[in-house]
């Protein structure tokens, strides 16, 4: 029987909130992200996932409810919390749980996902694995991760990206891996897509563009308007 963790646990029935902002973007800078981390906590968030060690260390320091940190490096392959090194960065930042690339593609430190998860564990971390697919998953559950989450499902080119979330994916996760807490995270772009989510059996839902991106949500009300639709 898989071991849950009193923080996972708490989590459990939620709405996590994804706080990131990119280079270049309007809103690049931890304390910003700590004060959205903040008013997403104050509207129920039971967690913060963010990006970035100085955002960690920021919003860490702002709200009461568990961070998940992770480390983005590069854009291409494994560049989510890519490495061993990362990993430990950023749970020295603060984060409560690490979010890391569970995919099976090469990792860049030559470490295999189950010997990353291994060393983190030995550490006293709580690892959440950033999935692409049922075969990344199966690997992950293997591997003993506290988390499984469909993170990268359209990202990896093993399945189509939806336009929606991955309710397919999440189904067969939590139908295959029913010890594990399962999240759904990836396109849950409005309150009812989060029901579903949770109807599907998601231990929790994270929404990230939906909520703080806001130079994305201005596009899609722009794009219904008479000027927006002509471009």
């Amino acid at each position: 029987m898989h071991t849950i963790h009193p923080i996972i646990q708490g989590l459990k029935g939620g709405l996590i909130v994804s706080a990131q902002a990119y280079p270049g973007e309007p809103m690049r800078t931890p304390d910003t992200m700590a004060r959205v981390a903040l008013a997403a906590q104050q509207g129920g968030a039971v967690a913060i996932r963010c990006q970035g060690l100085a955002d960690i260390a920021a919003i860490k320091g702002q709200v009461d409810v568990p961070v998940i940190g992770l480390w983005k490096e590069g854009h291409e392959g494994v560049y989510i919390t890519p490495t061993l090194r990362h990993a430990r960065c950023c749970i020295a930042a603060g984060c409560d749980i690490v979010a890391i690339d569970a995919t099976r593609r090469p990792r860049p430190d030559g470490r295999t996902y189950a010997q990353t998860v291994a060393a983190l564990h030995e550490e006293g971390a709580i690892v959440m694995a950033d999935c692409g697919s049922l075969a990344d998953a199966e690997q992950a559950a293997l591997a003993g991760s506290d988390i499984l989450s469909t993170t990268l499902s359209g990202y990896t080119g093993e399945r189509e990206k939806t336009d929606g979330p991955d309710f397919e994916l999440l189904k067969d996760m939590v139908r295959e891996f029913s010890d594990f807490p399962v999240i759904c995270e990836g396109r849950i772009h409005t309150p009812d897509q989060l029901a579903q989510v949770m109807e599907c059996g998601a231990w929790a839902g994270v929404v990230g563009t939906a909520i703080t991106h806001p130079t994305t949500i201005t596009s899609w009300f722009a794009a219904r308007t008479p000027q927006g639709s002509a471009q």
